[in-house]
């Protein structure tokens, strides 16, 4: 008598049947198809007609193409390119989808006397070279140096902070000096520029937000006085959203308060009550809302016209240390674009004009019609989650994979990754749309605290306690440039704007200025 099997039980016919979810492949028929790239925004063609095997109409193939189409064979000299779905075979016109290859395939009529206008959009509008040199130590500062920003406008100006209770400002051309700014009593733990490039705030130990004029060094007015504790983290407002000539500054503070300044008559138009502890850091959005990190473990969003809060964000087992948004890049820099001076609109309604539509473009990364900021915060808990707050009060995602604090965040610019720099010596890349873990950048041997994006997403510089900076390939996941120089911590580092330098700042007490 033959062995009878016992019936499948329900595990193995669940396992089954996810296999052949799986494994079902798309079904690619033999053929050619004739295509016609177009930009995406415009709708003029790229290149001439080409014919190729539907085999081959996969993303990273067409990249390559196009590249080659373009003239652009040498690999570093190619850009990559985001496609997208067309509504109809034969025109210009844009889906809000990616292409795929197997809705093609679905359409494909089996002739190539169809033509398929495929719109493509390059992530990136000019290309930045990986820093490798030191071109530039530049001494003055009499403590380690805590905080370092590049003007919104080029990389010949960089703001520090100090522990010797100054700021000052540098001619990175020329590697010298240009202004000290004298006032505080405490260390200068924060430095940020003005989005029109004119003014620069700086928050110290003393309790005290200063202003001061960018191009001259002098303090504009006196002390912003409000606070009782340190002042921890500055966020300007957006130069879309400001009132004409009466700009506003946030500070956060260890009072675990958020006040936010009128420029003008330098009096606080209000103060943001309701965390239980130190606020570690305040970011501003584009849409009107503030955001604000505390050692309370929560993350607040409050409406900047009103002071009000509208949300509040817990999900952190443990101190929040930092927040950065996918529209931080724009916002930092307003209507100036990767150009600096040259782009610069006239008139100050086609600023303002400049300044918004950059937003709304960052903020609709995906293809979508919808303005939408993404924010991640970093903690103490060694995790980092992904919110929507416009949206939801329930994070995206939690990205876990730190072995020890996480310090620092940021996105870049083109909205598409996340950095993250722990105290376990990593560097970690994540996906901005999902959360979803990517690579871990490993070569640090010590605590990383800062990491920031070139200007065009392709490369990503880290500063550590190992005294050292890297410069890496986020395309690759592999280092690029290893750039010893510092003799003890590096404590902050800045990529400009423009692309062209990186500065950075610690224990040494020297300013460093690197590049290509």
């Amino acid at each position: 008598m033959a062995t009878v099997l016992p019936p499948p039980s329900k595990r193995q016919k669940v396992a089954t049947a996810a296999k052949a979810r799986d494994q079902q492949p798309v079904e690619i028929p033999d053929g050619l198809q004739r295509i016609q790239f177009t930009d995406a925004d415009t709708g003029a063609a790229q290149g001439p007609v080409v014919t190729v095997s539907l085999a081959d109409l996969t993303p990273k193939n067409l990249s390559l193409l196009l590249n080659t189409l373009l003239g652009r064979e040498n690999h570093s000299e190619r850009l990559p390119y985001r496609f997208y779905r067309p509504l109809n075979f034969g025109t210009g016109d844009v889906g809000d989808e990616p292409f795929s290859q197997s809705d093609i395939v679905e359409k494909h009529a089996g002739s190539t006397e169809t033509l398929l206008s495929i719109p493509a959009r390059a992530e990136a509008v000019f290309r930045v070279k990986a820093v490798t040199r030191c071109s530039a130590s530049i001494s003055g500062h009499g403590e380690s140096i805590l905080a370092t920003a590049f003007s919104p406008a080029s990389s010949s100006r960089l703001a520090t902070g100090s522990g010797d209770k100054t700021a000052r400002i540098w001619d990175c051309d020329t590697g010298t000096p240009m202004h000290t700014l004298k006032g505080h009593t405490g260390w200068v733990l924060a430095v940020a520029w003005s989005p029109d490039d004119r003014q620069i705030a700086t928050g110290s130990m003393d309790n005290t937000v200063r202003l001061w004029d960018a191009e001259t060094g002098t303090p504009l007015g006196s002390q912003l006085k409000g606070h009782t504790k340190w002042v921890t983290s500055l966020a300007w407002e957006p130069y879309h959203l400001q009132e004409v000539g009466r700009p506003r500054v946030a500070s956060a503070s260890k009072d675990f308060t958020v006040r936010i300044w009128d420029t003008v008559t330098k009096r606080a138009d209000m103060a943001l009550t309701g965390h239980k502890g130190t606020v570690s850091c305040v970011r501003w959005g584009g849409t009107g809302l503030i955001y604000t990190a505390s050692h309370d473990k929560s993350v607040k969003v409050w409406n900047a016209s009103t002071g009000t809060l509208q949300h509040t964000l817990s999900a952190h087992a443990h101190w929040v240390n930092h927040l950065a948004l996918s529209t931080d890049s724009v916002l930092r820099t307003g209507y100036f674009d990767h150009t600096g001076q040259k782009g610069v609109p006239d008139s100050e309604e086609a600023k303002r004009a400049k300044a918004r539509e950059r937003f709304e473009k960052a903020a609709m990364v995906g293809g979508g019609n919808q303005i939408i900021e993404r924010l991640v915060s970093a903690s103490d808990d060694f995790t980092m989650y992904l919110w929507e707050p416009s949206q939801s009060t329930k994070p995206l995602q939690r990205m876990v994979g730190h072995q020890k604090q996480v310090n620092h965040v940021t996105f870049s610019p083109d909205g598409l990754l996340i950095a993250s720099a722990g105290f376990d010596n990593h560097v970690k890349l994540w996906s901005a749309k999902d959360g979803k873990f990517i690579t871990t950048l490993r070569g640090h041997v010590g605590a990383v605290y800062q990491c920031c994006f070139s200007p065009d997403s392709r490369l990503l510089v880290s500063a550590s306690k190992d005294t050292t900076l890297k410069a890496w390939d986020v395309t690759t996941g592999k280092l690029k440039e290893d750039l010893p120089g510092h003799k003890d911590e590096v404590f902050a580092v800045d990529w400009s704007p423009d692309g062209e330098r990186v500065g950075s700042g610690g224990q040494d007490k020297a300013v460093r200025i690197w590049r290509h």
